[in-house]
């Protein structure tokens, strides 16, 4: 196992990254495949439907949670007034989607429609009673187990933490515009998979017209 990894970053090295990073990059993708994994399966959200008996699931609760917009979570887009398209966007799902979904949380008493004060001839949506109970309670309950959890790390760890996550979350935006010898070396790689592309015959020959 270790030669393959041994393997992995001298193909690495050509494009400027150093055994050291190369670790550093296998260390953390083992930890997010884990996470994602268990981020997947969503185990607190489904922990929390079911200890506190909520009469939704998860994706009815996204919708809740999008509309109720925590500040944590939205930033400065929960100021906004909430629409169906709003709700999309949030949740990053189809408009039709959301509005089917929406629709049917109204009907069950969670959502309501209401006149927007900005605009008196849209609708925006607002979470009745019964949804800012079970967004509230869910809530609670998510920061009564990650709070409990953190009690066991320092000050000085919290402090390192957060900030260091909010910057490794936006990883993938850097990615995607990487340097010019990332470039040259993704190429390279491209040119020894040409021939497992769907236009080859097993053998390797080219595909007839």
């Amino acid at each position: 196992m270790a030669e393959r990894d041994d393997r992995l970053k001298q193909q690495l090295a050509p494009a400027g990254i150093d055994p050291e990073h190369a670790q550093a990059s296998l260390e953390i993708d083992a930890i997010l495949q884990v996470w994602r994994r268990r981020v997947f399966k969503r185990e607190l959200g489904y922990r929390a439907l079911s200890e506190l008996g909520l009469p939704v699931d998860l994706a009815q609760l996204d919708v809740l949670m999008a509309v109720w917009a925590p500040a944590n979570e939205f930033g400065e887009d929960c100021e906004r007034e909430t629409m169906v398209s709003t709700v999309a966007q949030r949740l990053n799902i189809d408009p039709s989607r959301a509005s089917r979904m929406t629709s049917d949380l109204i009907g069950r008493g969670l959502l309501q429609r209401a006149v927007s004060q900005a605009d008196a001839r849209r609708t925006v949506l607002e979470l009745t009673e019964d949804g800012t109970r079970i967004v509230e309670a869910v809530r609670t309950y998510k920061f009564l187990v990650l709070g409990s959890y953190l009690q066991n790390w320092t000050t000085e760890e919290i402090a390192t933490f957060i900030p260091l996550l909010d910057r490794f979350s936006a990883w993938s935006d850097s990615a995607a515009c990487p340097g010019a010898l990332v470039t040259e070396e993704i190429a390279k790689l491209r040119d020894t998979l040409s021939d497992l592309g769907p236009d080859k015959e097993a053998d390797g020959t080219d595909a007839e017209a």
